[in-house]
């Protein structure tokens, strides 16, 4: 049997070859003479698929047409070049490396957003460009030019945006900075406003399970953002901004150079609303008020002629929000019915560490090492509820990269501890626990750099409250034909209910709590399990000579077991064990197209099949529209002495969504079965004066569209039913922004 898998492998090998090639050396002038052949570098087709590595001896060969014109050639350490290419000659090529100072010319522009043709995994990059589109002031406001991510209000008090992907919230992505898991735990709910969108340097989203190599908690995805790096960053930067909704921000970086191969930078972030508003005169504030200050500390260190490379990071965060009643008064109304209000008050502070090692006269071969501490403490309490919640958490990954012959076969293997302590106090009750888990992970892929690759990945964990369980994932590409990728994925992914941090919003709301104990290591009830399947098609084309590319993407979540968040009794909401089926749809089409030189669309379409067997039957998720469709346009002029103008519109069509059930509330606080559909606008014009200033205005929710009577039985918030977290819609309606940038590299 083996003989003919290893004839048949080397026969499709010889077919292969037998078509026209292209054969060229890649070589570092700095090597020794007999050794500057480069092992290991990347050379492929601009726009295309067609790739392949360089042997030992710097030498490769690639799949050449005529209409192939443009090599590019890229590997860690040197500056990427792209080649003009007119014959199948032999062809030699010196690379740089990065720290020889020389005048590179730039071939093609990068792309705001980027979807790979190469990556066997559905990734696609959301670079800083394309963050400046919008107002962007933290993680949580990042997606909004984004169709794969959906941004919605959790309640109608604390004004926090919680985001969705496949029809699921954000507990049940693994998110993560710089590939170490962050927003997690007493986080979930909060923690993306944590992040100021100028700390974040890119974003990469992952469709479906994502790599064991980063945990077991992944279901639906995985979103990972790379922060600024101190050698890369301006060495001053400011913005500032200001909104008609009352909210100012101000971000500083400082960044200094220690030493040739020390870095460091301080990055500043405050934010401040003082002012009450109350638009639909319902006598709550449409947003809290609110003070943030947030601070980091980070170091780098680069050796990259000893193959070393590490970074330090040390952040405080101090975070108040006061909501409720425009009367209400903390010091003179908390304990008492006089007017409702709260204040949420988080403090939090995170170390981490990554350490990386690349084997000089290995180049395919490192060393990884990532540690992170961080303790979240918030304190909080809405009318006459209390909820106070400290996690303190560590985690610890220990990888090693290697290949199994060539660079076509390569692996990841490490092992990895966590362990989070939660201590909650939910209104008079006490809940204490501490998760302990060790895991071990192996990671292969195999990539024949033509039209073929997959990954697969297990990890063993063994968790105090969890159990012992395996976590398998899957994912392929194949290249059906040119400029087109054919992916598929399918894992499994685990994890803890924290049903009060996930779910803070029922706090600002008079329902009960109804946990139904069925005997699980966390709260009485059992962890979530849950399988993803998914496939994505994409297609790249040339259309009036203009570049574009359409991708169909089909994603299934099917729940072995689930923690149901019941709200279908509007007097109390319920947490139970799964009976039953519950499971999350999700079809999207994307069109991006450059209609132009400097303007560029994208259009999707996007459609959920949410459902869950609750107690009162199987459900369409609550707050849930079927239908999405989103459009994208940005336009920028010609420089002109460094300045030019760049114009930004986004149109939101959110379809019919089901409300949770109120039929036995009094008639005049009962809502209908579903909300109506509606459209949003919004824009941004950005002046660029210079490479170091430019200004930016923008609006959000042009259309001045706001929901009615948002918050249910507002006139007697301490009666039985009084609910705010029924939000569809925006509450505060038009709200226009500017802001400014500038920055000394």
């Amino acid at each position: 049997m083996k003989k003919i898998i290893f004839s048949s492998f080397l026969l499709i090998s010889c077919i292969a070859y037998s078509q026209k090639t292209l054969r060229g050396m890649i070589m570092d002038n700095s090597l020794p003479e007999n050794e500057k052949g480069v092992f290991g570098a990347n050379v492929y087709w601009l726009n295309t698929n067609i790739g392949t590595t360089t042997d030992e001896k710097g030498w490769f060969k690639i799949h050449y047409k005529k209409e192939y014109t443009k090599l590019v050639v890229s590997f860690v350490g040197y500056k990427t070049d792209t080649i003009h290419v007119t014959s199948n000659k032999d062809l030699h090529h010196f690379i740089t490396p990065e720290n020889t100072l020389e005048e590179v010319k730039v071939v093609s522009k990068k792309q705001p957003t980027q979807k790979s043709f190469l990556q066997t995994e559905n990734v696609f990059t959301v670079h800083s460009d394309e963050l400046l589109k919008a107002a962007c002031c933290n993680l949580a406001e990042s997606f909004e030019t984004n169709p794969s991510i959906d941004v919605n209000f959790s309640d109608a008090v604390t004004g926090t945006r919680q985001i969705q992907m496949l029809g699921l919230k954000s507990p049940y992505l693994l998110i993560t900075q710089e590939n170490i898991p962050s927003i997690r735990g007493a986080a979930q709910v909060f923690g993306l406003t944590f992040t100021p969108g100028t700390w974040v340097e890119s974003i990469q989203i992952t469709k479906g399970a994502g790599s064991v190599i980063n945990g077991f908690e992944s279901v639906s995805g995985q979103i990972n953002a790379e922060l600024v790096k101190p050698f890369t960053d301006k060495r001053f930067f400011l913005n500032t901004y200001g909104s008609l909704g009352g909210r100012l921000e101000l971000n500083t970086h400082f960044n200094h150079k220690i030493s040739d191969n020390w870095e460091t930078g301080l990055y500043i972030h405050g934010n401040h609303r003082g002012n009450k508003f109350d638009r639909n005169k319902d006598g709550f504030l449409d947003f809290p008020l609110m003070n943030q200050i947030n601070v980091m500390n980070r170091w780098q260190y680069t050796n990259k002629e000893k193959g070393w490379v590490s970074f330090l990071n040390f952040r405080f965060m101090d975070d108040t929000k006061q909501v409720g009643q425009l009367s209400f008064v903390p010091k003179r109304d908390r304990g008492t019915t006089n007017h409702w209000g709260g204040e949420i008050e988080t403090k939090r502070l995170d170390l981490s560490a990554k350490l990386g090692y690349v084997f000089p006269e290995l180049p395919f071969q490192s060393f990884g090492l990532q540690l992170a501490y961080s303790n979240h403490q918030q304190d909080s309490y809405f009318g006459l509820r209390t909820y106070e919640i400290q996690h303190q958490s560590i985690y610890s990954n220990v990888l090693f990269n290697s290949i199994i012959g060539d660079t076509r076969s390569k692996f990841t293997t490490g092992i990895s501890f966590t362990h989070d302590n939660y201590d909650e106090i939910v209104e008079v009750n006490t809940y204490e626990r501490v998760e302990n888990s060790v895991g071990a992970f192996f990671e292969y892929a195999y990539d024949n750099t033509e039209d073929f690759s997959f990954t697969t990945g297990l990890r063993i964990d063994t968790h105090n409250l969890l159990g012992t369980f395996i976590t398998p994932r899957l994912h392929i590409r194949y290249v059906p034909w040119e400029r087109g990728v054919l992916r598929a994925s399918v894992g499994q992914g685990r994890k803890s209910a924290n049903i009060f941090a996930e779910n803070q919003q029922l706090f600002a709301s008079a329902r009960q709590i109804l946990v139904q104990n069925s005997g699980g290591n966390i709260y009485g009830l059992d962890p979530e399990v849950a399988w993803n399947y998914g496939i994505s098609y994409l297609q790249g084309f040339n259309l009036f000579e203009k570049r574009g590319d359409i991708t169909f993407d089909f994603y299934r979540t099917q729940f072995q077991n689930q923690v149901v968040v019941d709200w279908e009794n509007p007097q109390q909401i319920s947490f139970y064990n799964l009976n039953g089926s519950s499971y999350a749809n999700s079809f999207q089409v994307e069109v991006n197209y450059n209609l132009t030189k400097n303007l560029d669309t994208r259009l999707a379409y996007k459609y959920y099949d949410v459902k869950t067997d609750y107690v009162s039957g199987r459900l369409a998720k609550p707050l849930t529209p079927n239908h999405r469709f989103f459009a994208n346009v940005s336009y920028k002029t010609e420089e002109v002495n460094d300045g030019n103008w760049k114009f930004d519109l986004t149109y939101n069509f959110i379809g019919e969504q089901r409300l949770p059930n109120t039929s036995s509330n009094p008639i005049q606080y009962q809502l209908e079965d579903f909300a109506q559909g509606y459209s949003l606008l919004n824009a941004q014009i950005t002046k660029v004066f210079s490479k170091k200033f430019e200004v930016y205005l923008g609006g959000e929710n042009l259309t001045n569209l706001r929901q009615k009577n948002p918050i249910l039985a507002s006139d007697n918030p301490f009666g039985n039913n009084f609910d705010s977290t029924i939000i569809y819609a925006p509450i505060f309606g038009r709200m226009f922004y500017s802001g400014l940038r500038f920055k000394i590299d």
